[in-house]
């Protein structure tokens, strides 16, 4: 359940290109993969005491031992979200690409890890995409989960229809990262997966689908979006951990981008109350800044400072 986060040299930028950085700010990101990132960075970095090159650390994955190929391909996942790195080593993208390749049926964290740090690739060799396309049928669900996000980041519609497939997945995970990674994708059927995800089981993926329509101009999810403002109903359904210390907020903060994105409520949403509301009294500063931004960038007449 973008991408999985998060993550450029200079380039004309297309909509498509600029998805990923927009989808890092704007939608929810999935927790699992920021659970496998960060749940498992503190103890790496315990590990590994010196900055290497991400040659070496790619010559680790390929044929360090086995406590030290993963770990290497976390660091590589890490490094390559600098543009400099792959702008310093030319011939690392194709070796990414071909460590990939060769992971089939390995540790599954190598493998993940080697995903996110293609995703990263900017730009990216002919065979990255088809490559991870080959990949979605991987028996690990988290290694399916960092291959759609992958997909996502690298911003190529042809993934679209390979990627919806997935959204009839058992695996609440997958389909959480499926609507996340449509949302930053061109239509080409996903937003018919969008609007039939605003009634999945699992509220989470409702959330992602809601803002992801919104993204893309389409007002179906306001029922959503509307219980994501409130912060009862948010705090029933999550749960801090160690990646979010309060979800609730961050969920919000997600519905209230989601809003300013439609540029407006439509009469039947009717968020104009519950908008106002946040702006003036909700708990976090933070909702409350975000409440006062959407009342902003929507026509919802006099906003809460103006009246005070």
């Amino acid at each position: 359940m973008e991408k999985l986060g998060e993550r450029e040299p200079s380039r004309p930028v297309s909509p498509i290109a600029a998805a990923p950085s927009l989808a890092v700010q704007f939608f929810l990101i999935p927790l699992t993969v920021v659970a496998v990132v960060v749940g498992i960075y503190g103890g790496f970095r315990m590990l590994v005491a010196d900055e290497r090159s991400p040659v070496e650390y790619l010559n680790d994955v390929q044929n360090g031992g086995r406590d030290r190929r993963w770990p290497a391909a976390y660091e590589l996942s890490r490094l390559m979200s600098d543009p400099d790195v792959q702008a310093k080593s030319p011939d690392l993208a194709p070796a990414l690409v071909s460590a990939f390749v060769d992971s089939e049926d390995d540790d599954p964290r190598i493998r993940r890890y080697l995903a996110l740090a293609i995703g990263r690739l900017d730009p990216a060799p002919a065979a990255a995409v088809s490559t991870l396309l080959d990949a979605l049928d991987d028996p690990d669900s988290e290694t399916v989960i960092s291959v759609i996000w992958a997909l996502g980041a690298l911003g190529d519609g042809t993934a679209v229809p390979e990627i919806v497939e997935l959204f009839q997945s058992a695996d609440a995970g997958v389909r959480k990262m499926v609507v996340y990674t449509l949302g930053g994708l061109p239509n080409d059927g996903a937003h018919t997966t969008l609007r039939a995800a605003l009634d999945d089981p699992v509220s989470d993926v409702q959330w992602n689908a809601a803002v992801a329509l919104a993204r893309h101009g389409d007002d179906r999810g306001m029922t959503v979006l509307r219980r994501m403002l409130d912060r009862e109903y948010v705090s029933r359904q999550v749960t801090a951990s160690a990646a979010l210390q309060d979800p609730a907020t961050d969920v919000m903060i997600s519905g209230l981008r989601a809003v300013a994105a439609l540029g407006a409520a439509s009469e039947a949403g009717d968020l104009r109350s519950p908008v106002e509301a946040l702006a003036s009294g909700d708990e976090s500063l933070k909702v409350r800044q975000e409440a006062m931004l959407a009342l902003e960038a929507s026509p919802f007449g006099r906003s809460v400072a103006e009246r005070q």
